[in-house]
């Protein structure tokens, strides 16, 4: 047996005998908030992506102000975003003006780790704004109290400026304005639609309250009710079912196309990675569903083409991650379950409500006799796919994959869990050789895949392609079973590569539109060009890009145009696939119908397609359905 390598072994006995008091250090809360971001704030993008931790920042600012409405103080939130500087003003009770400093500058200190001034709010650990502060080049915070006003501004954590005044003709409240850090969100932006969204929400979770967007009022007095009426593109098949009770709110009908749409919120956050609550909704549907009916229906057949939301109010929520995405409470309050508590009030609820309207019990009906007649006239095909799905898992050529999944909910890695689907061997084997193990998984195609918009049905499901793909995403019995967070199709930017592109993604919207509608599929952006000299080289993503690195480098540069991703190395690859990767996410607009999508990409319009295809073909080629 070898021992220890000489170098090697001097090498640890001299850390370990630098390991004393010396070694030991406490840092600055600002300071550990800015060396560890993400576990406050997740991701630090540049707010491409609607998860970025840009909008996390603005999340929790809001946050607060809903809290006060909840709790019964104003009626109104004013929210102002002006190029990077973002603010926000409620007219609640304002900030106890002896305690302002502490409450934006001292961890785990707050007005909320009790049940009694917040009963059922979302910030509960005393840390949210305290990290906008830390991550900001510029923040300040001011509460008015009758007649007195506080005022602390502060600059990446550090407070420069601590005011404070009487008679003041302010109504009371408070007001935080912010800038955040170029350093932590590197040539960041804001995209108004992502924070359209999240505003329109808290709209519809906050009955009776106003919030102002850029002058923009958005109102809502149906709630929920609201939400799934407007974003609904085509008619449901029956009136919305709008469901009220203490603490829960849910709305379910049914529309035409594939899957499941359901939104789901806790205590007014829209947890867009589900948890316990979501769980507990649909299971408690299919329940009730099937014992009104008296028929043992597939719990797929119930909810194919469902949609919704529910919201439930928890004491003390918790969630999978400082972003609190996904529910983990097990418990509504302490000796209610979140599955008792949602399935009893469905149970009741819901079935009382189809048997005093059989007008839309019985178009409920129908439409599920429908999807199970629609599933068992493949059922043979299925008992066949099953077989090669189940060969296919155990034996998948075409997939490198990683050691940590998205199913793996107590392993923190699982949520950075991914796989490229790349364009043959050249590509798959660069990004295999340098990427991340444990996170990173490599699904190669052969050519061209599929056209499912034109294919039959039993065509789709019998290519081996597709089998072997769904196997490795794992999606083919349950949604929730999906083994990767993100699915990055990873093509060359050319007209063959768009087409993959878009032969892909109409895959998905066709199959699997909750894969989109949920946000994980993406594209990846990879280098078009490389400019460089003998001391340097810049990787360029567009055609600006190129003009100011060849700025930068001066005379004696020289360019390479990366025709595929076959040609970039290995060790040219490994910075495209990092932290710094690029990746645009597919998306879907409340406004897109799913079928005219798969005819214009996909369908028999090929003259109108091959154009969109060169239109968009450009060196800063962005795929997105909206």
């Amino acid at each position: 047996m070898r021992g220890p390598k000489k170098g090697h072994f001097r090498i640890m006995s001299e850390e370990l005998r630098n390991y004393d008091s010396s070694t030991i250090e406490t840092l600055d809360w600002y300071t550990h908030i800015r060396t560890r971001p993400g576990m406050y704030i997740g991701s630090t993008g540049d707010g491409s992506m609607p998860d970025d931790g840009l909008y996390v920042l603005v999340k929790e600012v809001i946050d607060n102000s809903i809290d006060e409405y909840a709790s019964g103080f104003g009626r109104e939130i004013i929210i102002t975003v002006e190029g990077r500087q973002v603010t926000v003003r409620d007219f609640g009770r304002g900030i106890p003006l002896e305690k302002l400093v502490d409450a934006s500058s001292k961890l785990m200190t707050g007005g909320k780790f009790d049940s009694g001034a917040f009963k059922k709010s979302v910030g509960l650990n005393g840390i949210g704004i305290k990290a906008v502060n830390a991550t900001s080049v510029y923040f300040q915070v001011t509460a008015w109290r009758d007649g007195k006003w506080r005022s602390a501004t502060y600059s990446k954590g550090i407070l420069e400026k601590d005011e404070s005044g009487e008679g003041s003709a302010e109504k009371n409240g408070t007001l935080v304005s912010f800038i955040a850090d170029d350093e932590v969100f590197h040539n960041y932006s804001y995209n108004m639609e992502f924070i359209e969204t999240m505003v329109r929400n808290y709209a519809y979770l906050n009955t009776g309250l106003t919030l102002r967007l850029n002058g923009t009022a958005y109102h809502s007095q149906n709630g929920l009710l609201d939400l799934v009426n407007e974003t609904m593109v085509a008619e449901p098949l029956y009136p919305p079912i709008h469901l009220k009770g203490d603490d829960i709110e849910c709305v379910i009908t049914h529309g035409d196309s594939n899957g499941e749409n359901i939104a789901s919120f806790v205590n007014g956050q829209n947890t867009t990675q589900g948890g316990t609550h979501l769980a507990a909704f649909r299971e408690a549907v299919a329940k009730t569903v099937k014992e009104h009916f008296k028929k043992d229906f597939e719990p797929a057949d119930i909810r194919q083409s469902i949609v919704g939301a529910i919201s439930i109010r928890v004491n003390e929520p918790g969630f999978g991650n400082q972003t609190k995405t996904k529910l983990s409470s097990k418990d509504v309050r302490p000796g209610l379950s979140v599955r008792s508590f949602i399935g009893d009030f469905i149970q009741e609820e819901l079935d009382n409500y189809l048997h005093k309207h059989p007008e839309t019990a019985s178009i409920m009906l129908k439409k599920i006799q429908a999807s199970e007649k629609e599933r068992k006239a493949i059922s043979g095909i299925q008992k066949n796919i099953k077989e090669k799905v189940k060969k296919a898992s155990l034996c998948n050529k075409k997939l490198r994959d990683c050691r940590v999944h998205y199913t793996d909910t107590r392993n923190p890695l699982a949520e950075q869990s991914s796989i490229f689907i790349t364009e043959g061997d050249s590509a798959s084997g660069s990004i295999t050789k340098i990427r991340d193990v444990n996170t990173q998984a490599v699904f190669s195609l052969r050519g061209k895949p599929l056209n499912c918009v034109q294919k039959s049905e039993k065509e789709v499901r019998e290519n081996e392609e597709m089998l072997l793909l769904k196997a490795a995403l794992n999606v083919e019995e349950d949604m929730d079973n999906l083994r990767y967070n993100k699915i990055i199709i990873a093509t060359d930017a050319d007209v063959d590569g768009m087409h993959i592109r878009l032969l892909m993604v109409s895959f998905f919207l066709k199959y699997y539109p909750d894969l989109i509608r949920q946000g994980h599929v993406y594209i990846l952006q990879t280098p078009l060009f490389r400019v460089r000299n003998k001391k340097r080289s810049i990787y360029c993503y567009n055609e600006e890009e190129k003009t100011a690195a060849m700025k930068e480098l001066g005379a004696g540069h020289e360019i390479t145009r990366f025709k595929g991703l076959g040609e970039i190395s290995p060790d040219e690859f490994k910075d495209f696939i990092g932290e710094e990767m690029r990746l645009d996410p597919v998306r879907l607009d409340p406004d897109d119908s799913i079928p005219p999508l798969l005819q214009f990409y996909m369908g028999k319009n090929t003259m109108d397609r091959q154009s969109f295809i060169r239109q968009n073909l450009r060196s800063d080629l962005i795929l997105e359905i909206v």
